[in-house]
């Protein structure tokens, strides 16, 4: 097993994180260990419970069934959830148990931190995007007709199980999502400052047993990615500054889910092309030169992301106009500016018109 820990030293605050491939039957155990009060309820994801509820071993009573879907991650369900925790009579001392994909994590994360002015909440994170960023970091949400995520909060977790024998029952399509994210950290490592690993290298000397979902390098891949986000974290918490590196490829990746609805690409698909908008947005303004957005496109191409389709561009700025990290007048991009290191920059709408970035020729 892998510990590592989150240190959040702004508020005095540590929480373990765990990393393993042993037998799913042992997390309930391991999570029990964890909690102070004897009550709890475990939002799991449906088809996780599916898969893996008799597994896991939970008693049906602290079991809430979440559907599965982007369009899950809403008002009327935080309600439910709330309402259920009132039912069992949680109190401040109990935990509420999130069992899934981003949508479980950032839902349940949204009540603990609300429930009681806020309770225990430990994450179990199982799939590669959410073992590789939402579980991590504190972010907690539900999304709006206006938007995703504009209502949240910073909320950190009591403890993170990554367990990646959940990664072997993903789709292709879930597990390259998680990749989306995963290569994300690759273009931003170096602004991470975290000294300790190379995740491109990591990549591109590991491509074939990745894409094959080789166990070891699995756990050694999440254990990277993590360690990069944690780095960030600990040194802003709440997005204040250096955290918002971590938005590489989101500004546009965001609007291009809110404009399909939520119903045509996955986050990860969202986020690649939303990091091609940004090389192309960059070689525009100087930023870099165009030999490094050519081996940006190589890895995409080694993870085989496919290129989306081009979007009406003045719609497009509309919605980003309209994203949580804008301003009143202008839309903060994530921008590559060398090898592995990024920087924050924000353009007027005038100016982004004005760009041939996101144009159909």
């Amino acid at each position: 097993m892998i510990n590592l820990s989150v240190n959040i030293t702004s508020g005095e605050y540590s929480y373990p994180i765990y990393i393993d491939n042993e037998d799913i039957s042992s997390l309930k155990d391991k999570v029990l260990s964890c909690l102070r009060g004897s009550k709890f309820l475990v939002v799991i994801s449906e088809k996780v419970y599916r898969l893996y509820g008799q597994t896991l071993g939970f008693a049906k009573e602290n079991i809430f069934v979440l559907k599965d879907g982007e369009k899950e991650k809403n008002f009327n369900n935080y309600k439910k959830i709330l309402e259920r925790a009132l039912k069992m009579q949680l109190t401040r001392k109990d935990a509420l148990i999130a069992i899934g994909g981003g949508v479980a994590g950032d839902l349940t994360g949204f009540a603990a931190s609300t429930y009681m002015r806020g309770i225990d909440f430990i994450q179990i994170p199982t799939t590669l995007l959410a073992c590789v960023d939402s579980s991590v970091g504190g972010k907690t949400g539900i999304d709006t007709d206006f938007g995703k995520n504009l209502v949240g909060t910073f909320y950190q977790p009591k403890a993170v199980f990554i367990n990646t024998n959940f990664l072997k029952s993903l789709d292709d399509r879930q597990f390259k999502t998680g990749l989306g994210e995963v290569v994300k950290y690759a273009f931003i490592e170096k602004s991470c400052k975290c000294e300790d690993y190379n995740l491109t290298n990591f990549l591109n000397d590991n491509t074939d047993k990745i894409i094959n979902r080789d166990a070891k390098v699995l756990k050694e891949l999440v254990k990277i990615c993590v360690s990069l986000k944690i780095s960030v974290v600990e040194k802003d918490e709440k997005e204040g500054g250096l955290r918002r590196i971590l938005n590489f490829g989101h500004t546009y990746g965001h609007a291009i889910e809110k404009i399909t609805k939520y119903k045509k690409y996955t986050h990860g698909e969202a986020v690649v092309e939303g990091m091609r908008y940004a090389f192309k947005l960059a070689v525009q303004k100087g930023l870099i030169d165009k030999n490094y957005e050519f081996y940006a496109q190589d890895i995409f191409k080694k993870f085989n992301f496919e290129k989306l389709p081009s979007f009406n561009n003045d719609k497009m700025i509309e919605i980003m106009k309209l994203d949580k990290k804008a301003s009143s007048d202008k839309i903060t991009f994530v921008l590559p500016v060398d090898y592995s290191t990024v920087e924050i920059f924000e353009f007027t709408v005038p100016e982004l018109m004005e760009l041939s970035v996101g144009k159909v020729s």
